[in-house]
């Protein structure tokens, strides 16, 4: 079966983009399910209702989470609607919401999809690998195949993830950075990698908001507004080509779509 995995959304402009681009990618590449990072869906930070009701009508299944899962206050009552929307499995369980589900496909192949968040550079949380020791262990007794997004910074500790996880389970992606990176590969007992699938939203931005500001604020430290970013859209992410009868990930297709 065909996953495919999209970076972080980001406002309007990557909102846009979904509409532009999955519909399409469904349609040429076959694709079988559809998972994407919302947590900077409502104008960068956190994600509303409105933005989440746009992502299920641009044709995404499931929506991961990271830092921001809490900026807007409408996520709580989301978790508890939908069954499609996950946060860090590692944050405190007194937390709404849950960090990992069961998502049947059309074709009737039940996908497990897990949701971690990183320590290094972030503010504390629980351990992520013993977080995902627990939820692996609870999704593989109904599927081999299983999804790992790994919202974190340092990509140290995402490839120590990904060795860790190798076998374990069929695709480990990175989010968070907002920068796609090139190193996607299928690890030696049959995991997928990426330690960054990118940003889904403005161009000419920095991490999708207006350069000028956060130039600003490198230059003498003070407290600046970032404005998002407005201009042409990118679209992010990987198609992850999986192994039904055993979970392994055999063929990974990097995307980084730009309109002109």
């Amino acid at each position: 079966m065909k996953i495919l995995c999209i970076g972080d959304v980001v406002s309007r402009v990557g909102r846009e983009m979904l509409f532009r681009y999955v519909d399409e990618l469904k349609y040429k590449k076959n694709i079988d399910v559809v998972i994407a990072n919302g947590e900077n869906a409502t104008h960068g930070r956190g994600m509303a209702r409105n933005a989440y009701n746009e992502l299920m009508r641009a044709g995404i299944d499931i929506v991961t989470m990271g830092n921001h899962t809490w900026d807007c206050r409408e996520i709580s009552a989301i978790m508890r609607k939908e069954g499609n929307v996950i946060r860090p499995a590692n944050y405190a369980s007194s937390c709404p919401g849950k960090g990992s589900l069961i998502f049947t496909a059309k074709n009737g192949i039940k996908i497990g999809v897990i949701n971690i968040i990183g320590t290094t550079f972030l503010t504390p949380n629980n351990s992520p690998f013993e977080a995902i020791d627990r939820e692996t262990e609870k999704l593989k007794q109904q599927t081999d195949i299983i999804i790992v997004d790994f919202h974190a910074e340092a990509t140290s500790e995402k490839l120590a993830m990904s060795f860790y996880l190798d076998g374990k389970v069929s695709v480990i992606f990175g989010t968070h950075t907002h920068v796609q990176t090139a190193d996607e590969l299928i690890l030696p007992k049959g995991t997928g990698y990426i330690s960054d699938l990118g940003m889904t939203g403005p161009q000419l931005s920095v991490l999708g908001r207006e350069p000028a500001g956060i130039i600003q604020r490198f230059i003498d430290g003070m407290p600046q507004k970032f404005e998002i970013s407005n201009n042409k859209g990118q679209f992010c992410g990987c198609i992850f080509d999986i192994d039904e009868n055993n979970g392994k990930c055999t063929d990974i297709e990097r995307l980084f779509l730009r309109e002109n």
